[in-house]
Formats: structure tokens, C-alpha cells, sequence
């Protein structure tokens, strides 16, 4: 089990000072790794930016985008930028990958159609893993045409496993065809486990099989009890009115509430605070001391 911080900047850009305390206070404290948000329409700025400065900062620590905008980016120039920064890290890079959000802002951030995404994804992760492994790519398809193609650098371990989001029966069966592992957001426990079920049924069907250890979930917490609506939109797209526990729970219960995912075959935590702490080498130490004995 791995417990793992995302960083999400709330109501304002990233700042130098917060997002390097918040780096090098996960190297420091043993946590496993930072994952970024994105939303190209938002101030949280651009994942694989923010990834290559941890990275500069920090030598252990593992970071991924939870998750990244697969639809409207060009394979082969992000084929090279991920697998740069991966060698520049040593190999720490963990790309997860989804549709994007459902705003039209995005879909036009992107230049992509919402009814497009999805043709776009499936055509374009394979590519992707295509110019990680291969010298030379030879690709006609609907949107993407490469005849002979080399991109390098190539990852240090030669490609990526890749991990997908989304809770969708649809976008469940594509990560149990495409991808090495999941990334929940804003699920149960219950909703989690059913989750897995239909990831490792399709992946059956496909004649593939994910890790068991590559079941994860980003699951936002809070301090005390008020929670900014705003901060619950998605949440409560999702689920309704749900008992705010379910949604997120207080940085007391968490490690009860991880235990129920535990259970649910979940093993990877991306902990999320719904608020902007004011000082992360605080926050840090009381989210270690609230759930990091149950990393392994």
C-alpha cells in the first residue's frame, strides 16, 4: 500500500515557496509520491511543468498526473516530453491518462469535440506506447498519420505503466482493455470494489490481466467540519447528497475510511486536502501522522 499526495492549488496559481515546501516535505517525510491535477481553463497550471520542477527538487519520490488530458495533444511530441522528463528523474515519471474534464471549456481548451474524445484516446494511447518502444512508427488511422517515425529520448524502462481514470462502465471496460492500472476519483469503497470487478472482468476478455497493486483512488480530505461547496461540486455530480463523510472524509477518519478501501482491493492513495494549506510542512506532518503507518 502506497500513500501518495495529490496537489491541487485550490483558488490560485501555484506558488514557488508552497509547491517546493510541499516536494521536498514528501522526499523528507517518506511519503511514495506527488501527483498533479490539470485543467487547462484553471490555475493549477500545466502536470508535466510542474512534474519536471519536483523533480529538479527532489531525488526519490515517484510522480504522476492524476490524471492528464489525453484528447487534443499531438502523440509524438508528448510521446518525447514524458519520456524527457522521466530521464531527467530517473525513471520516476507515473503518467495516468483520462478524457478530460466535462466543461466545454476544456473540450475547447483542447480543440477537441466531446463526442470526438473517445475515438481520439483509444487511437491515441497506443501510439503513444508505440513511441516509447519502438525505433521507428508506421501509424495510419482516422486522425494520425506517421510513416516511419522516431522519437527519442525513450523512458528509462523502455515505456510506461500506464494508469487510466475514470468511473463510467464505458471508461472502466477501456481501462481493463488499454491500461496497466486505475486511478478512481470521487468513489465509495463499494463503488471502488464494483469498479475493480469490471476493470479485471474486461481486461479478462481481452486476454489481458492488471496487477493486482495497480487499483488506486484520489480521495479529497478535510479539516474540521466545513467544506466549501464549490470544492464538492464534482462530488456531489456524482453521488447527490451524500453523506459528507462518503465524499470526503475528516483527516481523524481517515485511515479508517482508507481501510475500507483496503478492503475493497484498493492499495494506492492519492490524498488530496479540499482546502489550500497555508503551510504544507504542517499539513504533511499531520497527514503522516493520520495515515502514513499504513504505507508498506
Amino acid at each position: 500500500m502506497k500513500i501518495r499526495i495529490g496537489y491541487a492549488p485550490g483558488v490560485r496559481e501555484p506558488q514557488r515557496e508552497d509547491f517546493a515546501a510541499l516536494v521536498t516535505g514528501l522526499e523528507r517525510l517518506g511519503f511514495d509520491s506527488l501527483w498533479v491535477t490539470e485543467r487547462a481553463t484553471g490555475v493549477g497550471g500545466d502536470p508535466v511543468a510542474l512534474l519536471a520542477y519536483a523533480g529538479a527538487l527532489t531525488s526519490r519520490i515517484k510522480m504522476g498526473t492524476a490524471v492528464m488530458t489525453l484528447p487534443g495533444r499531438q502523440p509524438a511530441l508528448l510521446a518525447q516530453q514524458l519520456a524527457t522528463v522521466d530521464r531527467l528523474t530517473g525513471g520516476r515519471l507515473l503518467p495516468a491518462f483520462g478524457l478530460g474534464q466535462r466543461r466545454e471549456e476544456e473540450h475547447q481548451a483542447f480543440g477537441v469535440r466531446r463526442n470526438e474524445r473517445v475515438a481520439l484516446f483509444e487511437e491515441l494511447l497506443p501510439l503513444l506506447r508505440r513511441f516509447w518502444a519502438e525505433d521507428a512508427v508506421t501509424h495510419h488511422g482516422a486522425r494520425f498519420h506517421f510513416e516511419g517515425v522516431s522519437v527519442l529520448p525513450k523512458p528509462v524502462r523502455g515505456g510506461f505503466d500506464v494508469w487510466m481514470g475514470g468511473s463510467s462502465q464505458a471508461e472502466l471496460k477501456r481501462t481493463g482493455r488499454l491500461a496497466d492500472g486505475w486511478l478512481a476519483a470521487f468513489v465509495t469503497p463499494a463503488e471502488a470494489a464494483a469498479g475493480r470487478e469490471t476493470i479485471v472482468r474486461a481486461a479478462a476478455e481481452a486476454g489481458r490481466e492488471i496487477d493486482p497493486e495497480h487499483f488506486g483512488a484520489t480521495i479529497p480530505y478535510r479539516k474540521g467540519a466545513d467544506v466549501p461547496e464549490e470544492r464538492l461540486a464534482r462530488a456531489r455530480a456524482v453521488h447527490g447528497p451524500a453523506p459528507l463523510d462518503e465524499l470526503v472524509p475528516s483527516l481523524d477518519g481517515l485511515e479508517a475510511h482508507l481501510r475500507r478501501f483496503v478492503d475493497a482491493g484498493i492499495s494506492k492513495f492519492v490524498l488530496a486536502p479540499v482546502h489550500s494549506p497555508a503551510d504544507w510542512e504542517a499539513e504533511l506532518s499531520e497527514v503522516r501522522d493520520a495515515a502514513l503507518s499504513l504505507q508498506t
